[in-house]
């Protein structure tokens, strides 16, 4: 291996290599985030079989056992030549291809490569997991297998893949079990329980696997499970290998039985959702949050994200939670207080969650709320701690979650702004500018592709409005679908009446999050937004919709009030005489033009 040890992913202390390469999944090479136009899966191979050796010789006889296997064609050794000429005329002097003996060498940095910085962070996570250090061998083994972006090394032969892929497999395999167990020595067992199972479901002889789930079932008090589970693992070993559970699984399952304690090493919680990969923009609100929530002997610090719905509050709260991490020595909590449709989760579930996290093993299932924040209180008078809470919908659910300590801090997110928090900071986050989102679209999509058609790139980033979730769909689009121009893609969105059809991809559905706020309006007031969407973007005030449905003014006002409360119109400074006027975003525009009108309702 090439002298030098990557930099940590998370450490910005290295400037990016002008050369990347990537064997984790497809393999490639990309120049300043670009990637190279390499074609053919020969050209690959020999790309691929040069970076395993790892800065040593690779014999021309191993090159062509690679490329062709048993049956080389009689002009091998000239083709070889050929292929890394290209690669050679591609790299530029950015990296050295040299010929050494009867091989070649390719001198790249540890940091270039994304297996090399896997072997790094799997050394550092395994010596932090023998060291007992369990919440930063959590972290480091994560990041190491978030450097796996598919299946490794494909588009190379069958014969390299023969060779090499078993390996990596097994390594990823490895790094992923020693993962959960840093997870579960951590306290975990909760969160981990959806991951094996659908890792169990994949591979059923895996007994690590499922003595984890075990284990995990069995802290999380679903004890019947449990032994469904191994009594499933049991026979499927049987029937497939005729062979009985081993001692890990054995273990596991005994001492459930046993009623045994299983320690939790570690008490100090770190979970935090993952950072987003492509995050830009947002300079300004970074540098003040950070401002808002460091800095010891303050007092209490309860900052505030305000934003419409996909206007990428829970991204920035994730970066800058990540960011303070290390200041908070007794950890970091993360509460999402909606579910997948934007309603209020149960407040004793979420309290349970958190108590879960700080080490309460008997908070789960608990039904009496006032014990359970009683107990929250407790834990989290005494501890400098950073709590995240995520989705908020009104005052009363947030005030039991804010940390008791004077020294912790709370990080609130929430469409609009809670009046009665005290003492909060608010950090409203509105539409980016078109600057913001063409660097987004470059992140997301790669400079290459927006660099080559400039005007397409802005018609799309001005069809989403400045709205990150909506930026973040369009570019998972285009990923997807390599062959797709920009152009195309802004077609895709030009007409108003497909547009937010076309913002959906995946998971990832614009109209469903625009409009998880209309399930908390009253009737009048859903009644009245597709009325309310025939004035257009506005500016309107409560007259202008009075005049148009036949409302009384008052009621038109509360009506406009409860859409901005919900982050469904922007709220404009009152005018000199005292009148209010509201807007639509041009997509919750659309939206709300979607929407059925009640023609009893309307008069104008």
């Amino acid at each position: 291996m090439a002298a030098g040890v990557p930099a940590h992913p998370r450490t910005p202390s290295r400037e990016v290599p002008t050369l990347q390469f990537r064997l984790l999944g497809p393999v490639s090479a990309q120049r300043h985030g670009e990637r190279l136009p390499l074609s053919g899966t020969k050209i690959h191979t020999v790309l691929a079989a040069l970076l395993l050796a790892g800065g040593r010789t690779v014999s021309d006889d191993r090159l062509s056992d690679m490329l062709w296997g048993d049956t080389p064609p009689s002009t091998h050794s000239a083709q070889i030549y050929t292929y890394v000429s290209r690669l050679r005329k591609h790299f530029g002097g950015a990296a050295e291809i040299l010929r050494q003996g009867p091989g070649y060498v390719l001198h790249a940095e540890a940091g270039q490569t994304d297996l090399f910085t896997f072997e790094w962070l799997r050394r550092k996570g395994q010596q932090a997991l023998a060291e007992g250090r369990h919440p930063q061998a959590a972290q480091l083994l994560a990041d190491a297998l978030a450097c796996f972006t598919g299946d490794p090394l494909d588009n190379t032969t069958e014969h390299l893949l023969q060779a090499e892929r078993p390996r990596l497999e097994s390594l990823r395999t490895e790094v992923l079990e020693q993962r959960i167990e840093a997870d579960l020595a951590c306290g975990r067992h909760r969160t981990l329980i959806a991951e094996l199972t659908a890792l169990v479901a994949r591979f059923p002889m895996a007994e690590p696997l499922r003595a984890y789930l075990i284990t995990a079932l069995y802290r999380s008090s679903h004890q019947a499970e449990a032994v469904r589970v191994y009594e499933e693992g049991r026979r499927v070993l049987d029937e497939q290998l005729g062979v009985a559970p081993g001692p890990q699984l054995s273990e596991a399952y005994l001492t459930m039985l046993r009623g045994e304690p299983l320690p939790v090493h570690d008490r100090r919680p770190a979970l935090l959702p993952p950072r987003v990969g492509s995050f830009t923009g947002r300079a300004a609100q970074l540098s003040r949050l950070r401002l808002l929530l460091s800095g010891a002997g303050q007092g209490r610090r309860t900052v505030q994200i305000t934003g419409m719905s996909g206007s990428g509050k829970s991204a920035l709260a994730a970066e800058v939670a990540h960011d303070l991490a290390d200041g908070f020595p007794d950890g970091v909590l993360h509460a999402v207080l909606q579910d997948g449709q934007g309603a209020p989760r149960p407040l004793t579930e979420v309290v349970s969650e958190l108590l879960l996290d700080l080490g309460d093993q008997s908070a789960w299932g608990g039904s009496d709320l006032t014990e359970l924040i009683r107990r929250y209180r407790a834990r989290t008078a005494h501890g400098r701690l950073l709590v995240v809470l995520d989705g908020a919908g009104s005052d009363s659910r947030i005030a039991p979650l804010l940390p008791a300590d004077p020294a912790a801090a709370a990080l609130i997110t929430s469409r609009t702004r809670l009046a009665s928090v005290p003492a909060v900071h608010t950090v409203a986050l509105g539409p980016m500018s078109d600057e913001e989102g063409l660097t987004l679209l470059s992140a997301l999509v790669g400079p290459a592709r927006v660099a080559a058609e400039p005007a397409a790139a802005r018609d799309v980033v001005r069809y989403c409005a400045g709205l990150p979730l909506a930026l973040r769909i369009a570019g998972a689009r285009l990923l997807a679908h390599p062959h797709w121009s920009l152009d195309r893609m802004s077609a895709l969105l030009r007409e108003p009446a497909g547009r937010l059809q076309a913002l959906s991809y995946g998971d990832a559905d614009l109209r469903r999050v625009l409009g998880q706020p209309l399930n908390q309006l009253c009737q009048a007031t859903r009644t009245a937004l597709p009325w309310l969407a025939r004035l257009g973007l506005g500016p309107f005030t409560a007259r202008l919709l009075a005049d148009s449905t036949g409302l009384a003014e008052t009621q038109a006002q509360r009506v406009l009030e409860e859409l901005a409360d919900a982050a469904l119109l922007d709220a404009e400074p009152s005018a000199g005489e005292g009148v209010h006027r509201y807007r639509f975003h041009p997509l919750v525009l659309l939206l709300a033009e979607s929407l059925p009108c009640d023609r009893r309702y309307g008069q104008g």
